[in-house]
């Protein structure tokens, strides 16, 4: 049978804006409080999603987050209209504030962690919301992000969906930019790559000292009892503190993987050689291509600023990969180089093609972060709600829908206009219509 890897990117809320809350990730911090332009945002990963559809990929669209969060800021004991509670927590806790209006939900690789069927006990496809304990502007989005992932892959005969893990740092999760999959091919038993930066409970192991590990071996371990993952179709690694410390606060900003290719940067992992050799010996047989750039050809620093490993791999229909690049690495001449260096050099790898993605760049995410990859088989694909998948007529209706409901321009001090707040909701309404997802917001269910 066959199968698909589907990427379903995270389309962009009308509310998107540089609040710069992720310590530890250097673009975020550095872009806090610029005006952002969600109409081009939303529009940027539209084309972008629509660009892989025409490539003859398969393609979903995940709905945005409700921001600003006005549930959370009523518990956090704001009270009164929402336009009074807008205005008292922008006065008074401007942090908080801020933080409830987090655009980060945009960046879906940390949605959750996901296991194809050839991968599980029972079969099905699993799914686990990331818990993003780490910060709390991410904190607050496994709730909702459920909601949509269960509307988004409904059928229970095929997909299994579970709670995310506690809520404390001991099992810290962020979804699948700490997780990628090696196989022979998607419809086959593969091999899952958990990598966490630090040890929950033994505090005598390494870790990084100026920014945090946000991801724990115990909560890799976790997800893979919940998924029903054998021991042989695992593998852990940790990311070298170090790397952590130069800003590389998600492995994907430092290493990418698909089907046989892992592309990663030397300094990338604390354990380098015998991580590759479990992965040899787990991966059996089969041609595996590591690819691994070397700190002379491409620095730390470039990597993070460029988002090099923070690319897509995607196989194309004709079985060749290619790599999809922000702007950003074309535009840097050590990463240039590399890339067009890489392309001749025989692996898999035959091509680069660049997409501007700056909005989200400058957010502090490149174009891996903006999907989650989702392996199906053609049952599989055929049960998922036919309206999150990317063609040329949801393309046009969503970019109508953009047209209609976003700014082209917003500042920190507009997002405690209740207006804001009233077009936002009656966007996130209407999108709920245009992609069947029932009632998946709080404004919605209350």
């Amino acid at each position: 049978m066959k199968q698909y890897e589907v990427n379903f990117d995270g389309l962009v809320g009308p509310t998107h804006n540089y609040a710069g809350l992720s310590f530890g990730n250097v673009a975020s911090l550095n872009n806090a409080n610029a005006v952002s332009n969600p109409k081009e945002a939303a529009k940027q990963g539209l084309l972008k999603m629509k660009a892989l559809a025409d490539m003859g990929m398969q393609q979903g669209i995940l709905a945005p987050q409700e921001r600003p969060d006005i549930a959370m800021l009523r518990r956090l004991g704001f009270t009164g209209s929402d336009a009074t509670v807008l205005e008292n927590a922008a006065k008074n806790a401007k942090q908080v504030f801020l933080a409830c209006c987090s655009a980060s939900s945009m960046w879906t690789a940390n949605a959750a962690t996901v296991s194809p069927s050839p991968d599980t006990a029972d079969g099905r496809v699993h799914f686990t919301p990331a818990n993003l304990t780490n910060k709390f502007h991410r904190s607050l989005e496994p709730r909702v992000t459920g909601n949509i992932l269960k509307a988004t892959f409904a059928n229970e005969k095929y997909f299994a969906h579970h709670t995310h893990l506690p809520d404390n740092d001991h099992f810290g999760d962020e979804g699948a930019a700490n997780h990628t999959r090696l196989c022979t091919d998607y419809g086959h038993a593969g091999l899952e790559l958990f990598v966490y930066g630090r040890h929950a409970f033994d505090a005598s192991k390494p870790a990084p000292t100026r920014y945090p590990a946000r991801q724990t071996l115990e909560a890799c371990q976790a997800i893979a009892r919940l998924h029903g993952l054998s021991d042989e179709s695992v593998v852990y690694m940790q990311q070298n503190p170090d790397v952590i410390d130069q800003g590389v606060f998600h492995n994907d900003v430092i290493s990418v993987g698909n089907q046989n290719v892992l592309f990663y940067h030397e300094q990338a992992f604390l354990n380098t050689q015998s991580s590759l050799d479990e992965i040899r010996q787990k991966f059996g047989e089969h041609p595996l291509h590591f690819i691994e750039v070397k700190t002379s050809a491409v620095s730390v620093e470039d990597a993070v600023k460029t988002y090099l490993f923070n690319t897509q791999i995607i196989t194309l229909p004709d079985n060749t990969m290619a790599i999809i690049a922000p702007t950003e690495c074309e535009e840097n001449p050590a990463v240039h180089q590399y890339l067009q260096e890489l392309v001749t050099l025989g692996t898999p790898i035959k091509e680069v093609k660049y997409f501007d993605v700056k909005q989200s760049m400058r957010n502090g995410g490149g174009p891996a972060c903006l999907r989650l990859r989702v392996a199906l088989t053609e049952h599989e694909l055929d049960a998922v709600n036919p309206y999150t998948l990317m063609n040329d007529d949801q393309f046009k209706r969503l970019n109508t829908w953009v047209d209609k409901h976003y700014r082209d321009a917003l500042t920190e001090n507009d997002l405690r206009d209740p207006q804001l707040l009233m077009e936002s909701r009656a966007a996130l309404d209407e999108l709920t219509q245009l992609m069947k997802l029932g009632s998946v917001y709080p404004f919605q269910q209350d």
